[in-house]
């Protein structure tokens, strides 16, 4: 962003963000439940996909991951059919894929997620543009790009694996938040992003393993 922000104003602005940000689905939400995931903020190795990962240098980071009872084909889809997403994703409000055709590296998509009303701020939309990075299929994406709203910018770097287990797959994901906002509290910004992060595996699990979606053709 333009200018050069004082140190006060920019942690005003990050504390103000803290809490709308905890309240939607993307970037936060209610803690998930005892065993549903398993989190590492700082693992010792991080996710990669063709080599690629999350930014080395960012201070906020999280991972997370969870095994879902359902096909790789059924879990690719959902993750990958991104204009489906605020089917069964209830923190995305629009979606607009900006390409056309397979979902591949170079896809980019457009997808909003409201900001709730609070003491300091009025009701907006955080918009995010995501661009595939790095791709292989029913194994791995990386997409980066920036999160924008009224006094804030996050520029994330999204890691995605996918590893089939004996009970199903494996679904991990890191993801790194840069940005002055986002670095004037780096713990509670961490938490919001670990809170973001288990409410999208939860949502994936949930539409995976709906029992619609495991009917035989």
């Amino acid at each position: 962003m333009a200018g050069i922000r004082s140190t006060r104003s920019t942690r005003m602005r990050a504390a103000r963000f803290t809490v709308p940000l905890a309240a939607i689905g993307i970037l936060g939400t209610a803690a998930a439940p005892a065993g549903a995931v398993a989190t590492a903020s700082h693992p010792a190795k991080s996710l990669t996909c063709r080599g690629e990962g999350v930014d080395p240098d960012a201070l906020v980071r999280s991972r997370t991951e969870t095994v879902i009872h359902a096909p790789l084909r059924t879990i690719w889809e959902l993750q990958t059919d991104v204009e489906r997403w605020p089917s069964w994703q209830g923190g995305i409000t629009t979606m607009k894929r900006l390409d056309h055709g397979p979902f591949r590296k170079g896809s980019a998509f457009r997808w909003t997620t409201p900001v709730p009303p609070n003491p300091s701020t009025p009701a907006t939309s955080l918009e995010i543009t995501s661009t595939v990075e790095q791709l292989k299929r029913n194994s791995c994406i990386r997409w980066t790009g920036p999160a924008v709203a009224e006094g804030l910018r996050i520029d994330g770097v999204h890691v995605w694996n996918f590893t089939e287990v004996k009970d199903g797959v494996r679904v991990s994901t890191e993801e790194t938040h840069t940005g002055a906002e986002v670095e004037a509290n780096v713990p509670a910004a961490t938490e919001i992003l670990r809170q973001g992060l288990e409410a999208w595996l939860r949502d994936l699990k949930a539409a995976a393993e709906a029992p619609t979606r495991n009917l035989p053709n």
